[in-house]
């Protein structure tokens, strides 16, 4: 199992990353009933970051704590890099592509992020480690279009690209918070984090929010957007910045292989599907490539080697 043998520091975050993840997976069939026939994706960003903002800042007051001048700056990027291009870019790309090559731009993330860790937090890369995300990669892809049409042409090529930008800024943004978020508390980082990102995607978003079809919401959309907002946004970012205290910036990028296997466990339970044994060896590659990846050196130790730095 991937969890044996590991401080139990280790394992809080596995389980963080692990459940973040989950949310995610089961985004892909929950935020479609309700974007973009109610509302635009652009608008659906807005809501879920100003209200994340505000649950942010809620959970903040019972956090004292103020963040020093000099780490704003790094703030706003995170804000820049983490939600707001990040979000924005693959909405706007994934309306220009087809879904199965977004999913396949975004198996580049944990190698955009290990390759930064490697320049910037002087994280090793080692071969257990490069074995690990290729086995990943090639579980992730086979699960992805097994069975689907990929097409990879100049038509998709803009939505591509934008999917693809995507990825980088998310990792940029696992990278720069790390940093922050060992000398700050979670709450602390990410109440600002989403401030600075509500005023980065409001331009975008506003008008979308404005012509949103509020009234003809009943109660299962409105709990899928409460879904959306509580879980894929505040939880999941809440989750994954409480990972990177004791993971390197590159395990917790890992775990995005797992989305794929948790969209295809809700599709199967929401569409009443069976499971078929390709599915089932896909899981098996990416689980044992996170366990590889995961058999690295620690978030500590990465910490150490970057708290001379200037952050």
């Amino acid at each position: 199992m991937i969890f044996l043998k590991m401080p139990s520091g280790n394992l809080k975050a596995h389980l963080s990353v692990l459940g973040a993840n989950l949310l995610y997976g089961a985004n892909y069939s929950i935020a479609k009933k309700v974007m973009p026939e109610y509302i635009g994706p652009f608008g659906f960003i807005v809501v879920r970051v100003v209200c994340a903002a505000i649950l942010f800042f809620i959970a903040g007051l019972f956090i004292k704590e103020k963040i020093e001048a000099k780490f704003f700056k790094r703030l706003i990027l995170c804000a820049f890099f983490g939600i707001a291009l990040n979000q924005l870019l693959f909405f706007w790309g994934l309306s220009k592509t087809a879904p199965i090559n977004a999913a396949l731009m975004m198996t580049t993330n944990p190698i955009m992020v290990l390759i930064m860790a490697h320049f910037i937090l002087n994280e090793k890369i080692s071969w257990l480690k490069i074995l690990g995300i290729a086995i990943g990669i090639a579980g992730a892809s086979t699960l992805i279009v097994f069975g689907k049409k990929i097409s990879l042409t100049s038509e998709t090529a803009i939505g591509d690209l934008m999917v693809l930008v995507n990825s980088l800024s998310f990792a940029v943004f696992l990278i720069m918070v790390k940093p922050v978020m060992m000398k700050y508390h979670v709450v602390t980082i990410m109440k600002w984090t989403f401030l600075f990102g509500t005023f980065m995607v409001l331009p975008f978003g506003f008008h979308q929010c404005m012509e949103a079809r509020w009234a003809d919401l009943d109660f299962n959309l409105w709990l899928a957007i409460i879904y959306v907002v509580l879980g894929v946004t505040f939880i999941a970012y809440f989750l994954n910045v409480v990972a990177l205290r004791h993971l390197s910036p590159s395990v917790v990028s890992f775990y995005i292989y797992l989305q794929p296997v948790f969209a295809t466990m809700f599709s199967l339970i929401f569409n009443e599907g069976k499971p078929n044994y390709l599915q089932l060896i896909s899981a098996i590659l990416i689980f044992t490539g996170v366990y590889l990846v995961s058999k690295n050196r620690t978030s500590k130790e990465i910490v150490l080697s970057i708290s001379d730095k200037k952050i």
